[in-house]
């Protein structure tokens, strides 16, 4: 059996002395907010750590928000990342802007200065997301999809791309079309970690024939 740490550790990095390193946490540990949904192992890094991760990651991700946030595992999120969910947004579709219902003269409910309920917000597995990117309401990231630092990011993006910039645009692809229907198929981050371990140098390096290899016994099982 693997001293790996489990999903759920909280802070699953030690330092030379043993004790904890705050600043990094697995997110299936450190989030519990009834909006938001994050895989295991993925993680997330602060300078200086949070008391509320949720918070820190999607500000405007409410308990009563209708949207979510949904995260896949083995992701990577670093310091300053943001996703700016749908409950942020403001009406533009008149003449102002103003949120008047926010600060009183009745309920909110129904209120003409109040938007329509928007979208989720879905990141794949295995996505790295870069230093203080911003993840607008209602993006989508597929799996292996990595995110330069400081992007802004809208839209849907395929997996296995590569975005940057503010708006944040394809900069390249990380694997050719069939490669990336076969990494798909292999699905490495639902594996036990045992077994993503052992596999460790071909999911590292990009060895997709041994991986299909470490795949098929199951296939006939």
């Amino acid at each position: 059996m693997t001293n790996y740490p489990s999903p759920r550790s909280m802070h699953p990095v030690r330092l030379a002395d043993g004790s904890a390193h705050l600043g990094s946490v697995f997110l299936a540990a450190a989030i519990d907010h009834p909006r938001m949904k994050v895989g295991e192992y993925t993680y997330a890094s602060a300078h200086e750590p949070p008391k509320d991760w949720a918070a820190l990651l999607a500000p405007y991700l409410y308990d009563f928000s209708p949207e979510r946030l949904i995260i896949g595992k083995f992701c990577q999120i670093a310091s300053g990342v943001q996703f700016i969910t749908s409950s942020a947004n403001h009406r533009f579709d008149g003449i102002s802007s103003f949120p008047f219902a926010i600060f009183g003269g009745g309920g909110r409910e129904g209120r003409p200065s109040m938007p329509d309920a928007g979208p989720d917000t879905f990141i794949g597995n295995d996505c790295w997301i870069g230093t203080g990117a911003t993840l607008m309401p209602g993006c989508v990231l597929g799996d292996g999809v990595i995110v330069g630092a400081g992007a802004v990011v809208t839209g849907q993006h395929a997996d296995y791309t590569i975005i940057a910039g503010n708006p944040a645009r394809e900069v390249r692809t990380r694997f050719v079309p069939r490669d990336r229907q076969r990494l798909k198929a292999i699905a490495w981050w639902d594996w036990p970690i045992e077994k993503i371990l052992t596999h460790e140098a071909a999911i590292s390096g990009g060895d997709i024939e041994a991986l299909e290899r470490a795949v098929r016994p199951l296939a006939g099982s």
